[in-house]
């Protein structure tokens, strides 16, 4: 499965009509929620989605207003609030199980920014023209030509008021080839965004701190507004596409940098990072959040196989204080730039001795896959991702949200 992307410029009517829609789904969430609720109470059992979709049909003859709604849409509802009690029965048993984790019980929706066809409901009338039932034929941009079968269709509108949409589409499985090119490996920091095992050392882009002065004037500018006054939402819609602008450069440079990094090389070692956790530290917190760590891990998975590339997660542990020559570990400060192994006197820079343990620990994980070895998961590490199709997947969801997996 492969996301596409898309900008589409809906009239004012259809505007309107894309609004009504979306606050009836969210009624029918809050409808469907709150009968899962006395379900609950009365039965002592989960509301399934099977019933939802059951008890929609009992709503829509009860309030007219739901008929409005397409079928696919309001099947997708339910799914939604499926999902979201599954996330929080997960989290339960995490928490018994001794996970730190927030449990968090599902909520009523304030509003819904996004509409989902599933199946049907949608369809290409020409090249600059998207038809949606019950909307009418919108403009769209088709900037690159879509590949594969379409699964599914998302709408979706942003706080800055641009409108886009997402395709879902199946593609037909390909022998995996690798590129032949050098293995590397990758060690991503704050100082340099990313230090190469050859040596090469990224620049970190820095894009929300160096747009800091003008999101903290236009935070100012909302703030001053009357609430409820036109000229505050207008100012609120210019926050959005300031931090918008932000997110874009983000992307564009993420983007750029992990097709670059699947097209050189045959194997790319990345370390597996617990980002959550690291953000916790107040002072690195900001830093950690601009530079995108997890947004940078995630995209040459799914671009490695096309490109013949094969992306491998290892451990972080213990990569800063490991020598890449001898494997000998001792206690590195972060004040320390520079290793010196005290068993074989290698000398190098911190970051590229890092990175050069991870290129060997990929390579090493790599080679125990191919024979078939197991037991290579027991400190944590994963198997390279490109080995198994099914998980080159792109999620529609994250896609309209600038995150892909």
């Amino acid at each position: 499965m492969l996301s596409f992307k898309y900008r589409i410029y809906p009239t004012k009517k259809q505007v309107l009509r894309l609004n009504h829609q979306m606050q009836i789904s969210k009624n029918l969430y809050n409808a469907l929620f709150e009968k899962a609720k006395e379900h609950y109470q009365q039965t002592g059992k989960t509301f399934s989605q099977f019933d939802m979709n059951k008890h929609i049909t009992e709503l829509k003859k009860e309030n007219p207003e739901f008929k409005e709604l397409h079928s696919q849409v309001a099947q997708n509802v339910s799914k939604r609030l499926g999902d979201s009690y599954k996330a929080f029965f997960r989290r339960v048993r995490e928490k018994k199980n001794g996970k730190h984790v927030k449990v968090g019980f599902p909520r009523f929706k304030k509003y819904v920014s996004s509409l989902t066809y599933t199946q049907s409901g949608f369809k290409f009338n020409s090249e600059r023209r998207l038809y949606l039932s019950g909307i009418g034929n919108i403009p769209i941009v088709l900037h690159r030509v879509p590949r594969g079968k379409i699964k599914t269709c998302v709408i979706k509108v942003y706080d800055s008021g641009k409108w886009f949409v997402g395709f879902a589409n199946e593609l037909p499985e390909t022998e995996f080839k690798s590129n032949g090119k050098e293995p590397v490996g990758i060690d991503v920091g704050l100082t340099s965004f990313a230090t190469l095992s050859d040596g090469r050392k990224i620049k970190p882009p820095k894009f929300l701190r160096n747009s800091e002065d003008r999101l903290k004037l236009l935070h100012r500018r909302v703030s001053r507004k009357k609430k409820g006054s036109r000229n505050r939402r207008k100012a609120i819609i210019t926050l959005a596409r300031g931090e918008e602008k932000v997110a874009n450069q983000r992307l564009d440079f993420l983007h750029k940098l992990s097709k670059q990094l699947v097209m050189s090389h045959s194997v790319i070692g990345l370390e597996k990072l617990t980002i959550q956790n690291m953000t916790k530290n107040h002072c690195l917190a900001k830093s950690i959040n601009d530079a995108s760590w997890g947004m940078f891990r995630q995209m040459p998975h799914y671009k490695a196989w096309s490109a013949g590339c094969e992306v491998v997660d290892v451990d972080p542990r213990g990569t800063t204080t490991e020598c890449s020559e001898c494997g000998s570990n001792q206690d590195m400060p972060l004040s320390e730039r520079t290793y010196k192994c005290h068993s074989c006197g290698h000398t190098e820079d911190r970051d590229v001795n890092s990175a050069k343990v991870i290129k060997k620990r990929a390579l090493l994980l790599l080679a125990e896959s191919t024979v078939g070895l197991t037991g290579s998961h027991a400190c944590g590490e994963a198997t390279p991702t490109c080995l198994a199709k099914d998980k080159q997947v792109v999620s529609l969801k994250q896609e309209l949200h600038g995150v892909r997996t």
